[in-house]
């Protein structure tokens, strides 16, 4: 399925390894199809703001990082809410919600829900994937 453009959601266990998180992106981005060159944007809660595995894959794929409020992520419409981010993390859903939000999306343009990842390090990595449907800037 190609497209021109797309937002990665990340959502991770505290101190997840980049290594985690990279194999959590290029399995997800496999099952739809695409490449890393197809990635316009990253995007997580602002609780993840310090999240080194996250800082460091914006720095190596040269890629913007958004990241936006519970509230924010709150009230946008996902597939996959969960009971136990929402306790949390203040929101139903951050990977779903965090891609559709970058991506300026509504759920129907997710490409991947809610692809969960563990590590060998036991540590969880979530990634959704949604078709861009206009440019974001990051700061």
């Amino acid at each position: 399925m190609a497209t021109s453009g797309v937002a990665i959601g990340l959502g991770c266990d505290r101190g997840t390894p980049l290594a985690t998180v990279l194999q959590a992106l290029y399995d997800a981005l496999a099952q739809a199809g695409l490449s890393r060159a197809q990635v316009r944007v990253l995007a997580s809660i602002e609780a993840k703001s310090d999240e080194l595995a996250f800082l460091e894959l914006a720095k190596a794929g040269g890629w913007p990082l958004c990241f936006f409020s519970a509230a924010e992520l709150a009230v946008v419409q996902v597939p996959n809410p969960s009971e136990t981010v929402l306790r949390y993390m203040g929101t139903p859903s951050v990977s779903e919600a965090a891609a559709l939000l970058a991506a300026g999306a509504q759920a129907d343009q997710l490409l991947v829900e809610k692809f969960k990842h563990q590590g060998v390090d036991g540590k969880n990595a979530t990634i959704s994937i949604a078709r861009m449907t206009h440019d974001r800037d990051c700061f």
